[in-house]
């Protein structure tokens, strides 16, 4: 789906089913896709949950994408860091973000597969929620493009 202002939900043009739902545009495994948030998710989920959360924010409210989108600090990641290092159990946040991004691109899912996903592969989650998001900010055009890292 392109939206106004350039932006498409469905980069990869994958089909639609009949009840206006698709699959997910990479697997679960395909979180070696993209090392550099792999080895975010993997070593510090809780960053990447809050990069994954702001992006998509910054969607839903500007509609366009994030401009610090490579930035990986924010309320969110310390938030999940608490839980995490409390109880263990930071992946809980992640099940309502991944049922956010499912619904935003029109991804078929249920709330228990969301858990399973948040739960039995932390990082796998994050990457793959992070590459959906992607394929919609890259889909605006260079204009949009993260700035350059300083040197």
């Amino acid at each position: 789906m392109t939206l106004q202002g350039g932006g498409n939900r469905n980069a990869l043009n994958l089909p639609y089913d009949a009840t206006g739902k698709r699959e997910w545009s990479y697997g679960m495994l395909g979180c070696f896709g993209d090392l550099k948030t792999c080895c975010l998710a993997s070593w510090c989920p809780c960053l990447a949950h809050a990069r994954n959360r702001r992006r998509l924010q910054h969607l839903e409210t500007h509609g366009t994408p994030d401009p610090d989108r490579d930035g990986v600090c924010g309320p969110d990641g310390w938030l999940y860091a608490f839980i995490e290092f409390a109880c263990d159990m930071g992946w809980i946040l992640q099940i309502g973000t991944r049922e956010n991004i499912r619904n935003r691109y029109n991804i078929r899912g249920s709330g228990g597969g969301d858990c399973m996903a948040a739960f039995c592969c932390q990082p796998c989650d994050l990457v793959q929620g992070s590459r959906e998001i992607e394929l919609e900010e890259n889909s605006f055009g260079p204009q949009f493009a993260p700035a350059p890292p300083l040197a």
